[in-house]
């Protein structure tokens, strides 16, 4: 099925092939750089917009070329995480970060509580609403189910350069994250290591917890530097190799009894 030929969207979020019948549910939190026009850009410059601050650039490219590949529902942000990071709960300051690396965010600064609980509901909610959504469907329709979150990341950061090109992280729950590292072996050519560049103590596995843990559903996320990601093709690619990973894993955890192809 083409993940294209199944899509509901609204101004927040955009699920995709929602009748995937594969093992998995996707999710892609920053999937878009768009600002609505309501917060005047933030007060960005033209080029902080675009950049790896406001979005993961690849990922959603990644994330819809799994979608095909496993036949799974995709739920993706339409707004830029510098709105509101939907892999943030509400109370954090870094669902609406004043700063994000080298990047001023002035649209974010002294944000009050009114200001807060609207980009709450407007952004945050219609996607946990969709998740959620997918999510129960499943349940009633008993269908084993993996939460997969898809990121990307930038090769330097704060002047550092990283080594990891694939990043494999969980929580406490690390079935799919230990399923996927045995095969590790599979793509010989990538640098491929547990909770990098970022984990659990850098705040951003709240969907897995949310929307993961909390429904005892295996889970885990994937992050992929975004230099490798640079076009449709090196997007494509990237999801095929975690694709290479990702379906014994599946196998291996009892949700699928095939080794390779689609799930």
């Amino acid at each position: 099925m083409s993940a294209a030929l199944d899509m509901t969207e609204s101004d927040a979020v955009e699920v995709i092939n929602r009748g995937g019948k594969g093992p998995v549910v996707l999710l892609c939190e920053h999937a878009s750089h768009h600002i609505p026009a309501r917060y005047d850009g933030l007060g960005l410059a033209p080029q902080d917009r675009h950049s790896h601050a406001a979005w993961d650039p690849g990922a959603l490219g990644v994330a819809r070329e799994l979608s095909n590949l496993l036949d799974a529902p995709l739920v993706a942000s339409r707004v830029s995480r510098l709105v509101y990071d939907c892999n943030r709960p509400p109370e954090a300051a870094s669902a609406m970060p004043a700063r994000s690396e080298a990047i001023d965010v002035p649209g974010n600064h002294g944000l009050s509580a009114d200001q807060r609980a609207e980009r709450e509901a407007t952004v945050y909610r219609p996607f946990c609403d969709a998740v959620g959504a997918v999510l129960d469907g499943r349940r009633v329709s008993q269908s084993p189910t993996a939460l997969v979150t898809v990121h990307s990341f930038t090769p330097v950061f704060h002047g550092r350069t990283r080594a990891v090109e694939i990043g494999i992280l969980h929580d406490t729950d690390s079935r799919v994250a230990n399923a996927m590292l045995d095969r590790a072996t599979a793509l010989p050519h990538r640098r491929v290591d547990r909770n990098e560049p970022y984990g659990p103590a850098d705040g951003v596995t709240h969907s897995l917890r949310l929307h993961g843990i909390d429904r005892d559903l295996p889970n885990v996320m994937i992050e992929i530097r975004n230099d490798l990601l640079a076009n449709e093709a090196d997007q494509a690619a990237l999801a095929r190799e975690i694709h290479l990973l990702l379906v014994p894993a599946l196998a291996a955890l009892g949700l699928t009894d095939r080794e390779a192809g689609n799930a």
